[in-house]
């Protein structure tokens, strides 16, 4: 558990569980098994949860169950967004359904906490709440919770007003499969976390939803009520083209959905009139400060200058031509045409 997170979009992150497997494109270069791969020799945290390949650290699929930090949100007394489980998925198909019922329990009595649920198995999450029908199933678990003075029993009924469900999706493919199942769960905010971006994505806010999927409800943005979007990080991270990010932007501020633009990640792209960051690539190549910016060419600036860039990458849009250069984290920044967007949903309204 870590009160000092650097997820821009929560205050702290939450454990329970340990260990995952990769499902899906997205996965490929998760950050988690890179902190996990720190932290797994003997006697340590993550120790026989990962394997060292020679594409790096990968998951092996073993899961381990922390009953010893099911309790530590009872014991944060100021209010907080919780990330649950940013070291693995909830919903892990080796996840017990009453170990669920337990960390379910434990959200329900911390009422001052918000806790952000996020899994990459919404097929797995909607079973859970079907077996699970009315909550009665957490109030259960909670009487195995050695609850602190001053806490209250937990609900027993979903859903949970300070729970919020999403999925993760990376792609037009895993949106299509994941999003549906999401709609279908009960849960007080629903989000998408579309990080890595991998490719153009239409969520479908402004569109209907077929009554065979979710019969109560008839627009999706009525259920969707935040959408992160940001790049990948990471030694082998992959580019995230701008005009994808600005489609989900755009369509989230079409149907007044919250919209969070994360980072761009390693890549920045380089855009016609963006001369500002020519120059500053040009001269970092020059100097020699930067290795990331050294070879090999990628363009002419308008002076007739040559500038050399690392593993440039350019998309065709027609006529017009983006480049994208790795430049770190950092450096490529959160900005999105200028401006930041950081917004999150109306917990008032929900």
């Amino acid at each position: 558990m870590s009160d000092n997170t650097k997820i821009q979009w929560t205050d702290a992150t939450w454990n329970p569980v340990r260990g995952c497997t990769m499902v899906s494109a997205g996965c490929a270069n998760c950050y988690a098994m890179s902190v996990a791969a720190r932290f797994s020799g003997a006697g340590q945290a993550y120790v026989g949860l990962i394997n060292k390949t020679s594409q790096g650290p990968k998951w092996n699929g073993e899961i381990k169950l922390v009953h010893a930090a099911l309790e530590q949100p009872l014991r944060w007394s100021k209010p907080r967004r919780i990330f649950v489980n940013s070291m693995s998925d909830l919903f892990h198909e080796a996840v017990p359904f009453e170990f669920i019922d337990k960390v379910f329990a434990v959200m329900a009595i911390c009422t001052r906490h918000t806790f952000q649920v996020l899994t990459k198995r919404p097929a797995r999450m909607l079973e859970y709440f079907k077996s699970r029908a009315g909550g009665r199933f957490i109030w259960a678990a909670g009487q195995q919770i050695n609850m602190p003075r001053g806490q209250h029993k937990p609900e027993a009924r979903w859903p949970l007003s300070n729970v919020w469900l999403g999925v993760s999706v990376e792609n037009q493919v895993m949106a299509d499969e994941r999003i549906p199942l999401l709609l279908q769960t009960p849960a007080a905010v629903r989000f998408l976390s579309i990080e890595p971006l991998l490719g153009a994505i239409d969520i479908g806010l402004l569109g209907t939803v077929q009554k065979s999927i979710c019969p109560s409800y008839t627009l999706v943005h009525e259920m969707l009520h935040w959408v992160i979007v940001g790049g990948e990080s990471g030694p082998n991270a992959r580019a995230m083209h701008p005009n994808w990010a600005r489609s989900l932007r755009d369509q989230c501020a079409a149907a007044g959905v919250a919209f969070f633009f994360k980072q761009w990640g390693e890549w920045r792209s380089i855009c016609q009139g963006d001369d500002g960051w020519w120059q500053y690539l040009y001269k970092s190549s020059r100097a020699g400060r930067d290795a990331k910016c050294t070879v090999p060419e990628l363009g002419v600036r308008n002076d007739g200058q040559h500038v050399s860039l690392l593993s440039p990458i350019a998309w065709q849009q027609g006529k017009d031509t983006v480049h994208a250069v790795k430049v770190g984290k950092k450096a490529a920044g959160s900005l999105l045409d200028g401006k930041s967007h950081d917004a999150y949903p109306n917990e008032a309204a929900q």
